[in-house]
């Protein structure tokens, strides 16, 4: 029988309040979402809309840091709703590049109006001055976490035109 591994009390609840929170948050977030509109799919309209640059598929991978098989199932879902285009990168043909169309960045911009009430109901709930002081512990512990799995990216704004953002 395997011998049970000491916990550390205060780590076990950092860690079931991290995931509690993260459960509630994205269920909060998919049922304000437009039907049709997964989690998933608004991050990397949102990502391509934000920085209004053409990314591969590994790269959005890397950045929202999901599997290469998750953003090739969430990627070929948007480019079949019409919202992304994905092309040859002519430079290297082993490659692809995935450009934001119009229609993504319209259903980019309603889904952001849903995600920004759904944000701004949490922050108004627990006062902006508890936000403000819980925030650079939470961008510390991403920061450590990122480190630690190489990922050396930042982190991504939930809406644009100055809604929510980790960089307030």
């Amino acid at each position: 029988m395997p011998t049970p591994v000491p916990s550390d009390p205060l780590a076990t609840i950092l860690l079931t309040e991290i995931a509690t929170i993260d459960q509630l948050m994205r269920l909060r977030l998919s049922r304000a979402l437009p039907r049709g509109m997964e989690l998933s799919h608004y991050l990397v309209l949102n990502h391509l809309a934000t920085t209004r640059a053409e990314r591969t598929p590994a790269e959005l991978a890397r950045i929202l840091h999901v599997s290469r098989g998750a953003m090739t199932n969430t990627l070929t879902r948007l480019e079949r709703a019409g919202f992304v285009s994905i092309r040859p990168d002519w430079d290297d043909a082993r490659r692809k590049l995935v450009t934001l169309l119009p229609a993504g960045a319209q259903a980019c911009n309603e889904a952001g109006k849903a995600v920004a009430a759904v944000v701004a109901e949490t922050v108004q709930a627990l006062g902006r001055e508890r936000i403000r002081t819980i925030l650079p512990v939470l961008r510390d512990l991403r920061q450590l976490l990122e480190t630690e799995e190489g990922a050396g990216t930042t982190s991504l704004p939930l809406s644009r035109g100055g809604g929510p953002s980790s960089h307030s």
